[in-house]
């Protein structure tokens, strides 16, 4: 936008200091209103609005056996295991019935700009359709709308995302960690805890230096009473709003020099599910990256007394990366490694490995061990594959005690234009397999 502005005012002062030429140059005295807003990609503008739409088409299909007794696993060999999320680990088993599912997931955002004197005022529509549960109707509903003023210092308003900040948290090592990838990814929490985002009205503030601050309140609607650590699905019927719980939010975060941190707080008025017990939450989270060296570090707790700690460190000489990882938690500990090889341009070769001890009771140990290749044998085309082994000790691990070796292998395609496809083979020693083909087309 600045060059083009740039451009636009030599022309201009070309046709003003030589008003013979004026009328061949056909002086331009306006912008159109998105490149004065700096807004690009897909835009539709008025006079004095920009609207920009994104979005996203996401199609899947599997077929395999790869159920258990009618129990679906993850999309890839592994499911979760037996921690404070109190699901199940287990493997792609065969009951000797084929499988099969397709998913569609679809969303698509609006979002209009217009100047003010206090900064861009913005209004944000994101509408969503999602396969949940095995749920195939494919209603939509509304995922974000809520309207915000401001730059520096932002005020928002309305049905979006909570400004709770859980970054800063991911794991280094090639296989990540069994407790991190149970709670989404880092450390989390035993149950939902202070339930934040829904309903909310936030303010955020960037202070300068790379410090910024939020505070807001949240799920001032009432909490949606699904159970455990299960996500919300804001537009989707099965929820069922429960009224007379606030919660309060604040964030600080850092951005620069190589630098990430963050802390966050949230505390409600009350849990009605939890008998007007209140819920607290915090989560802390660092990156740092000293060329040639990269540490993360995270730490959560809530009112439940569920600590969650991870600690992980990358180090990448030449063609080498090293990492290692850590991670405690209220239940138990674990730790993971790997050793990664740029052996060419587009050829990478990971070595990696994790473990968890659980020290709940009677205790359970987890391992697992893999070899991955990548190699990205054209500029649009990558394949993959990797071979590995793993075992759970825990009773109500499936099978519990024996060693499972398996293999995958996929092929992803990225043309361009945000289109991109793949498909990829999973099977196991025990007798399961599952073949998965995606197919999505980003708008933006």
């Amino acid at each position: 936008m600045k060059i083009r502005s740039l451009l636009l005012g030599s022309i201009a002062a070309a046709g003003l200091s030589t008003a013979g030429y004026a009328a061949d140059l056909g002086v331009v005295t306006s912008l159109d209103v998105c490149d004065q807003l700096g807004l690009s990609g897909l835009t539709i503008s008025s006079d004095d609005n920009c609207l920009v739409i994104t979005g996203n088409v996401a199609y899947e299909y599997d077929w395999g056996d790869y159920k258990l007794g009618g129990v679906a696993h993850t999309d890839d060999v592994f499911a979760s295991f037996a921690n404070n999320t109190g699901n199940t680990y287990a493997v792609i088993n065969d009951d000797g019935t084929l499988d099969s599912n397709a998913d569609v997931d679809t969303w698509i955002k609006f979002v209009g700009t217009a100047d003010s004197d206090f900064g861009p005022a913005t209004a944000t529509i994101k509408l969503i359709s999602e396969d949940i549960n095995g749920n195939k109707d494919q209603t939509v509903g509304i995922d974000e709308a809520w309207v915000g003023i401001g730059d520096t210092t932002m005020l928002m308003a309305g049905y979006k995302s909570s400004i709770f900040n859980k970054g800063d948290d991911s794991p280094l090592s090639y296989l990540g960690l069994f407790n991190s990838s149970s709670v989404n990814t880092g450390v989390g929490f035993a149950t939902k805890g202070a339930v934040t985002g829904g309903d909310v009205i936030q303010v955020v503030s960037n202070l300068g230096n790379g410090i910024s601050v939020g505070g807001g309140l949240e799920n001032l609607g009432g909490e949606y009473a699904d159970a455990g650590n299960v996500k919300h699905k804001p537009g989707v019927i099965g929820f069922d709003p429960k009224d007379g719980v606030l919660t309060g939010v604040g964030v600080i975060s850092y951005a620069g020099d190589g630098i990430t941190a963050h802390l966050s707080g949230a505390v409600d008025d009350g849990t009605v599910v939890a008998g007007g017990k209140t819920s607290w939450k915090v989560h802390a989270g660092f990156t740092g990256a000293w060329d040639p060296i990269k540490l993360v570090a995270a730490i959560s707790d809530d009112d439940m007394g569920y600590l969650n700690g991870l600690l992980s460190v990358a180090a990448t000489f030449d063609m080498f990366t090293l990492a290692a990882s850590g991670e405690f938690a209220s239940d138990g500990w674990g730790a993971g490694g790997s050793a990664s090889a740029t052996v060419t341009d587009g050829v990478t070769i990971n070595l990696g490995g994790r473990y968890w001890a659980n020290t709940v009771g009677a205790g359970y140990t987890v391992w697992q061990v893999e070899a991955g290749l990548s190699a990205a044998v054209t500029e649009t085309i990558t394949l993959t594959g990797a071979i590995g082994a793993t075992e759970s000790t825990d009773p109500v691990a499936i099978p519990s005690g024996s060693v499972v070796y398996y293999g995958k292998a996929g092929v992803a395609w990225a043309p361009g234009g945000g289109f991109t496809t793949g498909a990829s083979v999973s099977a196991t020693s025990i007798g399961g397999y599952k073949a998965v083909f995606t197919a999505a087309k980003s708008i933006k």
